[in-house]
């Protein structure tokens, strides 16, 4: 039985429901555990659907779940076993011609440069016309943030600061139908995402430590990341002992 209890935060991370079980799994008979949103905040849940009445925004919706779709082979077979058949760099080109967008962004880290001259050559291998920004375009000195000397990678000279609103405005005055984001830092990436006016995605995410893969730290996190998961272990501003 659904109740709305705006209270109740959403908590689906904690959830220890059965996956064959779960109410947004199971319409039918389904539970759901503390803090689930679809047994308990029906207002909310009907606010979010209405906004599909937008016809843009259900296009979006539809072709993206298509593209989901689209992202495993022999869906027909019975029984069906999961068989993952497509790479994000491919899905992403795919979206791109399903919504018709001919003119792409790239937003990219410095320390990714090659890599976005990669991506680059495959977006327009692909049939795009292609905008590139580096974080470090319009050469911002890190003093117009507020930062001092100590505050800098490279100290005792100018040092630019990465400029995401100045990326967000060159591939908005571009005209860019459709934007990717590779390696941007945390912090820069939502300043991106709040001075973007076209739709974004994120083709990959920076992890100076993992090679950009911050997923194995969390992989890791019940052994050699352990110092996650203590209090106070996860953030601090020490740098790390060199040998």
């Amino acid at each position: 039985m659904t109740t709305d209890q705006k209270d109740i935060a959403a908590a689906c991370a904690d959830c220890k429901v059965a996956k064959d079980k779960r109410a947004c799994l199971v319409p039918e008979g389904g539970v759901g555990g503390k803090g689930c949103p679809t047994e308990h905040q029906q207002e909310a849940l009907s606010a979010a659907n209405a906004k599909y009445d937008d016809p843009d925004t259900l296009e979006f919706a539809k072709q993206a779940s298509l593209q989901e779709a689209a992202g495993y082979a022999n869906r027909h077979q019975r029984p069906y076993v999961v068989q993952p058949s497509k790479t994000r760099m491919q899905e992403v080109c795919e979206f791109a011609h399903r919504m018709g967008y001919r003119k792409l962004g790239l937003a990219f880290c410095m320390g990714l440069r090659k890599e976005a001259g990669m991506v680059s050559d495959i977006l327009k291998a692909q049939g795009f016309e292609v905008v590139s920004a580096m974080c470090k375009a319009g050469a911002m000195p890190k003093e117009r943030l507020g930062l001092g000397e100590e505050d800098k990678i490279f100290q005792g000279g100018f040092e630019a600061a990465c400029n995401p609103v100045y990326q967000a405005e060159l591939l908005n005055r571009a005209g860019c139908d459709f934007n990717l984001l590779l390696g941007l830092c945390v912090g820069h990436d939502s300043l991106f995402f709040m001075n973007a006016t076209a739709p974004t995605t994120v083709l990959a995410v920076k992890d100076r430590v993992t090679g950009h893969n911050p997923m194995a730290a969390i992989y890791l996190s019940h052994s050699y990341y352990t110092r996650m998961k203590t209090p106070g272990m996860c953030v601090t501003d020490q740098e790390p002992e060199q040998d």
